[in-house]
């Protein structure tokens, strides 16, 4: 969908969550073979080999299959199955994903640069624009037009592209900077609450959409072949998962009505995870009908 990351899509049988995501330092250390051991005869004998986490169970298999089924069908519809795509959303969170939190967690890179986003948008309020630019070595940015501040941003919101994850977080600052004057947001000096609000709320809609397009959306299904049907089933997906992350980011505001730096993090993370257990909600409730 837009500029989705061409990618195959996951193989059923990798690890719901990547071993590497959220790992911890290096190998735990071992004695050192020249030292001899306390209290006895000889020198130490030789270290072992250095003890490194399991790896993960693999997954099911079969995991994405449902979801890739109903989002075909979906498809196929030209966008009007609604059944189908409440299905294909709720069978990608609760059965391919393993549940809102897992499915959270696999946006790894999508949740540190919202944070990153959401920190530069607070730091800009609080200081104004060019001290928050300032800090990141950036102020040569200062008075532009907030599409150019937001690319100049880039490097620092969403640093690497070298793998899908990053890739999708990237893919959805580019769509989230096409979007901001389609929504009224032109002056970055004179952003409000309910704006910086709607800029995050684009961010977190699009790096949704991309991830669960490449998980399911990509090697299995065959977009409709005439365009109007093709942005149909588009603009339905976009406006569906934006409505699941706008009531998550609206509870979040409500238990967080004061967003300090230190809050951030943990704002995005819960925001990302509400917004994935309220999709699956709404998912059900159409499959329902």
């Amino acid at each position: 969908m837009g500029t989705s990351t061409a990618y195959g899509g996951p193989g059923g049988g990798t690890p719901l969550i990547p071993s590497w995501l959220g790992a911890g330092g290096g190998d735990s250390p071992s004695p050192s073979p020249d030292r001899d051991v306390p209290g006895g005869d000889g020198p130490a004998p030789p270290p072992g080999p250095p003890r490194r986490p399991p790896l993960p169970a693999p997954a099911d298999p079969g995991r994405f299959t449902g979801a890739r089924t109903s989002f075909t069908r979906f498809a196929n519809s030209g966008g009007s199955d609604r059944v189908n795509l409440g299905r294909a959303v709720s069978r990608y969170v609760s059965t391919a994903s393993g549940g809102a939190r897992q499915a959270a967690q696999r946006m790894g890179a999508s949740r540190g640069a919202g944070t990153r986003l959401l920190s530069f948008l607070s730091d800009a309020q609080a200081r104004g624009v060019r001290e928050a630019l300032k800090t990141l070595n950036l102020e040569s940015l200062a008075g532009l037009p907030i599409d150019q501040v937001f690319v100049g941003l880039a490097e620092h919101i969403c640093p690497g592209a070298g793998t899908v994850d990053e890739g999708i977080a990237r893919e959805a600052f580019i769509e989230t900077i096409i979007e901001l004057t389609t929504v009224g947001i032109t002056d970055l000096d004179a952003l409000t609450p309910d704006q910086m609000q709607t800029v995050f709320e684009l961010y977190a809609t699009h790096a949704i959409e991309a991830r669960l397009c490449n998980d399911i959306g990509t090697k299995a299904i065959t977009v409709p072949a005439d365009a109007r049907a093709a942005l149909q089933v588009q603009k339905q997906l976009h406006d569906f998962i934006r409505n699941g992350v706008s009531d998550a980011l609206s509870e979040a505001r409500a238990a967080t009505p004061n967003l300090t730096q230190d809050r951030i993090q943990s704002f995005v993370d819960t925001v990302y995870e509400r917004s994935f257990a309220i999709l699956q909600a709404l998912g059900d409730a159409e499959a329902d009908q």
